[in-house]
């Protein structure tokens, strides 16, 4: 672990207006801010700022705003707090990746709109692997964010980064590790017959993400480390100019290198996270039921756990689409 980061506390404020304690609020935290030339999350992960050149940094915010189709994803029955698009590398034959994530329904996959395919040709130059897919997210002001959370890595090709790319107004990506748990018997436990007690303090970094800038996550940060944006509820008058940048929105592109594939009419799955692992061996798509409820519990385990076997949790596939959940106050 890098000597810049520390370990968070749980140290309490004392409220001006009312004298009550309250836990610290994002702009109060005392983690490290780190950023180009720093050794991120696990290791493998590191920040290059600047990725776009002159002509094309300062046209992709409004181009790419401009040019994608922004939809609304739910989540728990409700709507996730900013706006989202989908798009990807659509074969010959129709065939197209599919990343799932704990969602009701995600957005149809769309073809690379010009400037998105610009950037993701950039992206993918610097990183020497494929990209074929991008979710992308418009925050339209600092009121919007998301949960610190894992991505769910069944359809992600095993070993390949996930690369962030950000366009707008500069935001803190906040990165903070997993407890890591002391699974020991518990014959009074009332759920798995075990207890989990957090063996060590939990270490958070700070990585302000601004525009033009590519934050490259190895896989090994994603499996022990949760990240997320946090609402910055400043007065927009006291941010700096750079988190001021396009009165405040951005837009976010997570490129990834996706396994997984369905057919050109959406009826059938093949691929790593599927059970049908080759074109020929594609089996019909399910939405929901048994099989969905499964997924999402291995979803929640990659989640939480530092130690997350995939082989296990992953390994036979599923053949499951979308998932329908109940409105729960849960991160994702």
């Amino acid at each position: 672990m890098t000597s810049t980061a520390s370990a968070e506390t749980t140290t309490t404020q004392t409220d001006d207006k009312t004298g009550s304690k309250r836990r610290p609020r994002a702009w109060e935290s005392k983690a490290p801010v780190l950023g180009v030339g720093d050794s991120l999350g696990a290791g493998d992960s590191y920040l290059v700022e600047g990725i776009l050149g002159d002509e094309l940094s300062s046209a992709s915010f409004a181009r790419v705003k401009e040019e994608v189709k922004w939809d609304v994803m739910h989540h728990r029955g409700g709507n996730v707090p900013r706006l989202v698009a989908v798009q990807g590398a659509i074969a010959e034959d129709g065939s197209y990746p599919i990343y799932r994530h704990p969602a009701d329904e995600s957005p149809p996959l769309l073809a690379f709109t010009p400037t998105v395919e610009l950037i993701r040709d950039r992206v993918q130059d610097l990183v020497e692997h494929p990209l074929n897919h991008v979710l992308i997210q418009y925050y339209r002001s600092g009121k919007d964010y998301i949960s610190e959370h894992s991505d769910k890595t069944i359809d992600v090709v095993r070993g390949s980064s996930i690369i962030n790319v950000s366009l707008g107004a500069q935001r803190v990506m906040t990165l903070r590790e997993k407890k890591e748990m002391n699974i020991k018997d518990n014959p009074e436990s009332q759920t798995s017959g075990h207890e989990s007690t957090p063996l060590n303090s939990r270490v958070s970094q700070r990585i302000p993400l601004p525009h033009g800038s590519m934050f490259v996550m190895g896989p090994e940060t994603n499996k022990t480390w949760l990240h997320g944006i946090n609402h910055d509820n400043r007065p927009f008058k006291v941010k700096s100019e750079e988190e001021k940048a396009e009165e405040g929105e951005r837009i976010s592109l997570t490129f990834r290198h996706i396994g997984t594939f369905l057919t050109g009419d959406a009826t059938k799955i093949f691929g790593q996270g599927a059970t049908g692992k080759t074109r020929e061996e594609a089996r019909e798509a399910v939405r929901g039921g048994d099989e969905g409820e499964k997924l999402i519990c291995a979803f929640g385990r990659e989640n939480h756990d530092r130690a997350f076997n995939w082989d296990e949790w992953y390994g036979k596939g599923y053949d499951v689409l979308h998932f329908k959940m109940e409105k729960m106050d849960q991160k994702s």
